[in-house]
């Protein structure tokens, strides 16, 4: 969607002259004529403009005159495809989109066909922690609030997914939700849908998925994040990786490594057999962020607290059918005060601005 409508917007009393130089400007080929409420009066195509001059009306002329009062719009929040479908069963190139009656956007099927694919599987993201770690901070804000570089963290973790063409949003809170709502509210200033879920009481960093609606796409795989983590995986790749393996729940790991800072002996009974100087251990650490099939959501009752380690080990026993993807790209779990200092200078190099 060309959040830059502004430049092809238009007042009705613009003169069809000026209306012709703003379509000209932007080859987009349709101006929007609104009124100062932002609210959409109708469009005006170079077709439009060339059969009034057909009928005599003079190009210094209001361009209400000429306009179409009755264009094809869409609401905030249409998906790709439908769009694309849309603008090609009416034979149009452009669609203005709208939220509570006022403009928001434009979109046109050059912009929707050259975009990254994109994806209906809902997106969770676990916004409801206290952050106690990164007192006083949090005192006043939950901590996916918190601005890492000019933006809340969670509004960068949303930003991620949306570049990776997921729109459809689900959003854990607990913790000052009103923050959150009144940030982000129904997600059409982005350009995507966002819900909320409430725990009224923490349900541990599972029991949320027992909340979720019960109109959840039943056949796709839901990816779930942490809000507090700033990280530029291929999330693209990681759902195609579930999906090729058919897995009941797939974990990103990150490889961690951690030196013994003594030398270590190994022995049999009182016997040495080798020593290593200093050795690093390597281990996988659970980096916050899932994919699950419907079948692991369906798993969790609604207000029962149950923690993901424990919700994947139960799904293990039963079926064993449990990957873990790992995760090489940028990764940082923002939970203590050097980890969100860290974040401050990083987020410059990492292009998630």
């Amino acid at each position: 969607m060309n959040k830059n409508w502004e430049k092809v917007s238009i007042q009705p009393e613009t003169s069809i002259q000026n209306a012709l130089q703003v379509i000209d400007d932007n080859a987009i080929r349709i101006a929007l004529v609104i009124n100062k409420y932002r609210e959409l009066l109708g469009i005006v195509s170079d077709g439009d403009i060339r059969r009034g001059i057909l009928k005599g009306i003079s190009l210094d002329a209001a361009v209400s005159g000429v306009m179409n009062i009755n264009p094809f719009t869409c609401e905030s929040g249409t998906d790709k495809q439908t769009l694309i479908e849309e603008m090609n069963k009416r034979d149009i190139l452009s669609v203005p989109i709208i939220s509570k009656g006022k403009v928001v956007g434009l979109s046109s099927l050059h912009d929707e066909l050259t975009d990254s694919p994109i994806y209906k599987n809902p997106v969770f993201i676990m916004a409801g922690g206290f952050g106690t770690r990164l007192k006083p901070l949090t005192d006043n804000c939950p901590k996916p609030m918190l601005k890492i570089g000019n933006k809340p963290i969670l509004e960068t973790v949303v930003r991620s997914f949306i570049k990776a063409g997921f729109s459809n949003f689900y959003i854990s809170t607990h913790y000052m939700p009103e923050q959150i709502r009144e940030h982000f509210k129904d997600g059409s200033q982005l350009g995507v849908n966002i819900t909320y879920v409430h725990e009224y009481s923490p349900l541990g960093t599972g029991g949320a998925l027992g909340l979720l609606p019960e109109d959840l796409p039943q056949s796709l795989p839901l990816i779930m994040i942490n809000g507090d983590v700033l990280t530029k995986v291929d999330f693209q790749r990681l759902l195609e990786f579930h999906v090729e393996n058919d897995a009941d729940a797939t974990m990103c790991v990150r490889e961690y490594d951690y030196q013994i800072p003594y030398g270590v002996v190994n022995g049999e009974g009182n016997k040495i057999t080798s020593m290593v100087e200093k050795p690093i251990q390597r281990f996988f650490v659970n980096a916050g962020i899932y994919v699950l099939s419907p079948r692991v959501i369906l798993s969790v009752p609604k207000n029962q607290r149950i923690d993901m380690p424990t919700l994947l080990e139960k799904h293990m026993v039963e079926r064993d059918n449990i990957l873990m993807f790992p995760i090489h790209e940028y990764w940082l779990d923002i939970g203590r005060m050097d980890d969100f200092n860290r974040a401050q200078a990083d987020i410059h190099a990492l292009g998630l601005e």
